[in-house]
């Protein structure tokens, strides 16, 4: 059940009982306290000590319940400890967790082919984090412009977008423009050229004889669940058939159900060559990523040229067999959908009132507040207060993310908080 709600100033939920600014009771703070001491600062969580968690419900160590709409950034769009993805898990721990890629395991196989229907592709290269597969596929895509292409060595380019995020390793940030990502991490890798979102022609003037691939999320989520122009994907492919060039899409967040169709890319009628997946593939229980294409591409990469060492372990692989198995009936896409139709309806409904814009698709919103009124992590903190679990970007901008699996009154309850919070923020103490 749902806390008991109420208001900000009065009735916040029961089981919700911290405000903004408050300090968190002392058990709280010896975990904090840990974390601050001995990890270094490269987060600034909310005050809130998850223990535990079961749909899209989490649990704190008071036994406080919250209802989360990040979803780990999507790696939970099937809600915490779902069932058969945690069964799958049991059964493959007391079977054998990893082997290496140096010998064949039982489970592999099954993933891959599995995995490489349901993309309508030829391969599948598996590895562990959103960020291994970007690197990944940064490599095969110079390897095929070398091998395949007839790119000159060592001169390949690769198009990426303004606003991008791909992960955090020193090749990624090397092609981000946000300058935390950046400061004080070069010298950075070359090879690289950005290009505005969303404008194909500025894509198809950057490109030239050396140009491999355009990496492109279909929408950008750290950015703040930016949608592109509804021509913009439709153009890119057509430009890189034409040019010979790889159309990369990274869909590790955007992917496997969170925007009501199985990528993101579906919602226009665009196939990538190369899919990049990661977050939810692994259910949540363990971190699993891929690249998913076609064998004249994929298939460049020989003995020792690629690899890890849990790419592809028998955890990983039945746990991501299980969440294929999930997605290939449609029915997770088609619950995003439809819950995602009326949440972004009434989402807009606060535009005028606090709200100056909401973006998205599926389960999947982007909100920028009125910056006069509040920073994104502002809302963030009130929101924890009415016990609902959302993360800010940049500005005033939150993003809503909850786990596919929500139920439509918990839907409802949590934009109903957002606008318990917004009316906090615009209506005078005196006048409440």
């Amino acid at each position: 059940m749902r806390p008991r709600v109420g208001t900000l100033a009065d009735t916040t939920p029961a089981a919700v009982t911290p405000t903004s600014g408050s300090t968190p009771p002392a058990a709280s703070d010896a975990f904090i306290s840990a974390v601050d001491e001995h990890s270094p600062h490269n987060y600034h969580p909310l005050p809130v000590v998850i223990a535990t968690g079961e749909g899209a419900w989490v649990t704190d160590v008071h036994g406080r319940r919250y209802l989360d709409c990040l979803a780990a950034y999507s790696a939970v769009n099937f809600g915490h400890s779902p069932r058969r993805l945690i069964d799958a898990a049991k059964a493959q721990l007391d079977r054998i967790t990893l082997t290496s890629r140096a010998f064949h395991n039982d489970r592999l196989g099954t993933f891959v082919t599995e995995l490489a229907a349901l993309a309508g592709k030829d391969m599948v290269l598996p590895m562990n984090t959103g960020a291994e597969a970007v690197e990944s596929a940064i490599k095969v895509a110079r390897a095929w412009g070398y091998r395949v292409k007839g790119v000159e060595s060592d001169r390949a380019n690769i198009i990426v977008m303004a606003g991008n995020f791909h992960g955090r390793t020193t090749t990624i940030v090397s092609f981000s423009d946000d300058q935390d990502a950046r400061a004080d991490f070069g010298p950075f890798t070359p090879g690289f050229r950005t290009v505005p979102y969303g404008d194909a022609a500025a894509v198809a003037a950057a490109i030239d004889e050396n140009t491999v691939a355009v990496l492109v999320e279909p929408i950008q989520g750290e950015a703040g669940v930016i949608v592109p122009p509804p021509a913009f994907l439709p153009q890119l492919r057509d430009l890189c058939t034409r040019e010979n060039v790889l159309l990369v899409a990274d869909e590790i967040q955007s992917g496997l159900g969170r925007t009501g169709t199985t990528f993101a890319c579906d919602l226009v009628g665009v196939v990538p060559d190369l899919y990049l997946l990661g977050k939810a593939l692994g259910g949540g229980i363990v971190p699993v990523s891929a690249v998913v294409g076609n064998r004249d591409i994929l298939g460049v990469l020989e003995p020792g040229q690629h690899g890890s060492t849990f790419g592809g372990n028998p955890l990983a692989a039945a746990v991501g067999t299980e969440v294929v198995r999930m997605l290939a009936d449609g029915a997770p896409q088609r619950r995003a959908a439809e819950l995602g139709e009326r949440m972004h309806a009434r989402l807009r409904a606060l535009v005028g009132s606090g709200v100056v814009a909401v973006r998205g698709a599926g389960l999947w919103a982007g909100i920028d507040i009125d910056p006069s009124l509040a920073t994104g992590r502002r809302v963030c903190e009130l929101l924890l207060a009415e016990g609902v679990l959302v993360k800010d970007t940049h500005g005033s901008s939150i993003r809503l993310a909850p786990p596919l699996v929500i139920e439509q009154a918990d839907l409802d309850w949590a934009v109903d908080r957002l606008g318990t919070v917004i009316e906090h923020l615009t209506v005078p103490a005196s006048a409440r």
